[in-house]
């Protein structure tokens, strides 16, 4: 028996959840007429040093814990933090996402994390992307649970992306999502007629005997994706994209957005975060990361121009890193940690949340940041506030956000 879920080798297709309804070319079409929004969700694997990415530099304590890695305050080195508000900053390699700020399109929820208090990658990671802290028995994702709750709406093939080699656990579940490692090699390209033919004539008797019109609508989205022409593609506004892989993830995010192929969940992660050893402060490891995700999302952002009004993009990590750095010039695994969240419909230039203070009687455990916001507080707001998903109990099961933060 063939799975709802079928790997396609070919064509670089990671994984489709097939299961579209027969009209859903139609659909597409209802969708593009009526833009709808678009949440972009971006994973910092590996545990982001947020206290670096957004520095507490009127924070006392946390020059005493930082002999070495600490970012300079603002006004004082041409690699000194960037200015926020007078007690928070950006790392200066984050400087690309100042402008936003500065117009109110982003946001920061600092000392936000997991109620639970794992120190483990997967675990941690695992909670975040099924949004139930401390259950590992959860099967399916909140993105996922998101879209069952709104499955009524008009739905396409592209509704929910990963451009991502594989299926992350947070759009796991019921409703169909496709993870895609390259949009052009995503059934045709170039000479790719001989491509398609291939993969139709491999998968084209299954279609007809077992999957029938699913199948089919499968090979439609190949065919729509090629109509769209997005191997032609060049960003706009002077938007230039790192040459990285996670530039080229929201490249073709960007691509499927203006493609009007009825996107509406996108995600996209960023890796090696974690930096036990030789951290650095403005330069080194971690600057060199937060450097690339900075300008990835600051064109993304210009790339999209006026389309930004309907896409909120929301950064996550899994903890953050101890308030002290170690021997070896780095941070071990931590607890609170900072999330940025950008697009035309936040109320930015904030940073929200409540600041716990970094004096050693003030971390949780002694060590770490405590967590003051529940990273679920911040993807229910996002989920209500700009998806339109008033009742969120079945999405987050367990919690109930008592008060809004505000930043939608």
């Amino acid at each position: 028996m063939i799975s709802r879920r079928i790997f396609l080798k070919n064509g670089g297709l990671a994984l489709v959840s097939l299961g579209f309804a027969p009209t859903f070319l139609a659909r597409t079409v209802a969708a593009a007429e009526a833009r709808r929004r678009v949440l972009i969700t971006i994973f910092q694997r590996g545990a982001v040093d947020g206290l670096n990415m957004i520095v507490p530099f009127g924070e006392r304590d946390y020059y005493a814990s930082r002999p070495t890695l600490a970012i300079a305050r603002p006004g004082t080195s041409p690699d000194a933090a960037v200015d926020l508000d007078g007690f928070f900053g950006l790392h200066p390699r984050l400087a690309p996402l100042k402008p936003l700020y500065d117009a109110r399109q982003m946001a920061i929820v600092h000392a936000c994390g997991s109620p639970d208090g794992t120190r483990s990658h997967f675990d941690a990671q695992d909670y975040m992307e099924t949004a139930t802290p401390g259950v590992k028995s959860t099967e399916d994702g909140w993105l996922n649970r998101y879209l069952h709750a709104r499955e009524h709406q008009a739905a396409t093939p592209f509704r929910a992306v990963a451009l991502a080699p594989q299926l992350p656990r947070a759009l796991q579940g019921l409703e169909p999502a496709l993870a895609i490692g390259q949009i052009a090699q995503f059934g045709i390209r170039g000479a790719g007629d001989m491509v398609q033919s291939s993969f139709e004539s491999e998968y084209a008797a299954a279609a007809d005997s077992v999957l029938h019109s699913t199948g089919r609508e499968a090979f439609d989205a190949v065919r729509m994706l090629k109509t769209a022409n997005l191997a032609q593609y060049t960003p706009e506004n002077g938007a230039e994209y790192p040459r990285s892989a996670f530039g080229e993830a929201l490249r073709q995010i960007a691509q499927l957005v203006k493609a009007d192929v009825g996107l509406e969940v996108a995600f996209a992660e960023s890796g090696n975060w974690d930096h036990h050893v030789n951290e650095g402060a403005a330069v080194g490891q971690l600057g060199a990361r937060l450097d690339d995700l900075a300008r990835g999302i600051a064109a993304l952002a210009r790339d999209l121009g006026d389309r930004m009004q309907h896409v909120v993009v929301l950064t996550m990590s899994e903890f953050g890193r101890a308030v002290v750095e170690n021997g070896n010039r780095g941070t071990d695994h931590g607890h609170g940690n900072a999330m940025m969240i950008i697009g035309g419909p936040i109320r930015g230039g904030k940073v929200y949340g409540r600041w716990p203070g970094l004096a050693r009687e003030q971390r949780y455990e002694g060590r770490d940041l405590a967590v003051t916001t529940d990273f679920r507080a911040v993807f229910s707001e996002v989920v209500r506030g700009h998806l339109g998903l008033n009742d969120t109990r079945t999405v987050f099961p367990g919690f109930a956000a008592q008060t809004s933060l505000g930043f939608i």
